[in-house]
């Protein structure tokens, strides 16, 4: 079930050399295609057939990442994902087999940061994994060269320092991207972006067949912040609205 390598590729590998990632998927010839496009890109990789090896495994190997799979033996990759975050923050790419909008969404709820449907593209798997990987670093980057103060818009406000952000006083809990997210609309409150903006701004991703990743972490961060906050320009994209002058 467990297997590590690190491949001696080009560029990418030297890049992915130092990164774990943690491939959950119970269908044996999806997990292998994963794992073998993983190392290819020069990522160590371990693999979990079910909800219980996936937590065991993501304990003691501390992966970078999980690459994750919603339905699953033993119990489903939400709870997976639900106890994985329990132990320690790291980012989740979801795979569900279903383009069900509710899945995603509640996936995101749990702390997922992206997900995927099959069927996919191993090249797109690959480059969603180093988009998330990179803004892992960026994170890291910001926590030790933050921006000053807190930016307020009305009721929300926003603390780049501390990456946290509240509501009318109370903290809202926001998943990495969510924040990011938050933070591109931000920087132009009121100016509408564009969902293929936004992909290049966040995921560091150009493909416009990632807009529905867009849509649906909007609609999670509607959730958490306020419906109202968040514009919708039908067919452009969305802007922050604020309080008027």
């Amino acid at each position: 079930m467990e297997q590590t390598h690190i491949s001696p590729s080009g560029a990418a590998g030297s890049a992915g050399a130092q990164r774990r990632v943690l491939v959950v998927e119970d269908d044996r010839t999806i997990v292998d295609a994963i794992a073998a496009r993983l190392r290819a890109e020069g990522f160590q990789v371990r693999t979990a057939g079910d909800g219980p090896a996936a937590v065991d495994t993501a304990e003691a190997w501390q992966p970078d990442l999980l690459v994750l799979d919603v339905m699953l033996p033993g119990f489903d990759g939400l709870e997976v994902c639900r106890r994985v975050q329990a132990q320690r923050p790291v980012p989740v790419l979801m795979l569900t087999a279903r383009d069900d909008e509710t899945d995603m969404l509640v996936g995101l709820g749990v702390g997922a940061d992206d997900y995927m449907t099959k069927p996919f593209s191993m090249r797109e798997l690959a480059a969603r994994v180093h988009v998330l990987l990179r803004r892992v670093e960026r994170a890291a980057l910001a926590a030790h060269t933050p921006r000053s103060g807190i930016l307020r818009l009305g009721e929300l406000e926003i603390d780049h320092a501390q990456r946290r952000v509240r509501v009318r006083g109370e903290d809202v809990h926001l998943t990495p991207t969510e924040f990011d997210l938050l933070v591109c609309l931000a920087n132009t409150p009121r100016a509408v972006l564009s969902r293929e903006q936004l992909l290049a701004e966040v995921w560091d991703w150009a493909d416009a067949s990632g807009t529905r990743t867009v849509d649906s972490h909007i609609k999670a961060l509607r959730r958490k912040i306020g419906a109202e906050r968040i514009r919708t320009v039908h067919g452009v994209g969305y802007a922050l609205e604020t309080p008027a002058a």
